[in-house]
């Protein structure tokens, strides 16, 4: 994980939050863990590859500077049920709770509907939204016991537009749009704010196993002509994250996405 993020000084607004980020060993969420540990937060980074650890140890000079404590890492597969619940119980252990999760994870592929193999198909419902429901169940009971909590699912663009060869992507992130509505509403009332980032293309290495044609196809259907950074998506989820900006936002979904979707 690289550590040349463009992180501003966010002056301690996350001091004192626990986090636990998934798919932060690259591309967006491991800049949001970055960036929350340049807000201050104890932040626990995971994901299935092991090179989450050299991230989570190379944000350590960061983490002192804003006066955090050293960033944690765990690793675990976020479609294995139990593993979901392993990870979140040793990332609640490591930090003494759990008061934010952000849901990064993800992958993407391509392919006609019509020629998409079920396989192809299964994968991704597993990996982009069977997952964020796993994670987000297990954070809940320790949220809801505290009577506080913020939950971040990131999203996309394309689960509010849909998109050419990539309809199985799309119907995955439209569920966590769903069922990040859903669940904001049967738990806001408890303490716990839920809210989904559904970035446009943004220069990741997911993206950049999208094909060239796509890509160029993609940037000419945007506004602002170009595609996203991470760092211009990670400040999005620490406003969700922080108090008291983010503290009326319930089952929002927020876009930056390079004007893609205008809602």
């Amino acid at each position: 994980m690289s550590t040349a993020y463009e992180v501003p000084s966010y002056g301690g607004i996350l001091s004192g939050r626990r986090a636990l980020v998934t798919g932060a060993a690259s591309g967006i969420g491991a800049a949001i863990a970055a960036h929350m540990v340049a807000a201050g937060a104890h932040v626990v980074l995971a994901d299935r590859s092991e090179s989450v650890r050299q991230g989570a140890a190379a944000l350590g000079e960061q983490a002192a500077a804003a006066a955090a404590a050293q960033p944690e890492a765990v690793v675990f597969d976020a479609t294995d049920e139990q593993a979901v619940e392993s990870g979140v119980a040793r990332a609640q252990e490591l930090m003494g709770g759990l008061d934010v999760l952000v849901a990064s994870h993800g992958i993407a592929t391509q392919s006609p509907l019509a020629q998409m193999s079920l396989q192809m198909w299964n994968e991704t419902i597993q990996v982009d939204l069977t997952s964020v429901f796993l994670l987000n169940r297990a954070v809940l009971p320790g949220m809801l016991d505290a009577g506080e909590g913020r939950i971040i699912n990131v999203a996309s663009q394309l689960g509010q537009k849909g998109g050419t060869d990539v309809a199985h992507y799309a119907a995955a992130k439209a569920g966590v749009i769903a069922m990040t509505k859903s669940l904001a509403q049967e738990v806001a009332a408890q303490g716990v704010l839920v809210n989904a980032i559904a970035p446009g293309p943004v220069e990741t290495p997911l993206v950049a196993g999208l094909s060239e044609e796509w890509k160029r196809a993609k940037r000419a259907e945007l506004p602002l002509g170009r595609f996203g950074t991470v760092d211009e998506v990670a400040p999005t989820a620490v406003m969700l994250a922080s108090s008291p900006a983010g503290n009326i936002y319930v089952g929002q979904t927020l876009g930056p996405n390079s004007g893609d979707v205008m809602l």
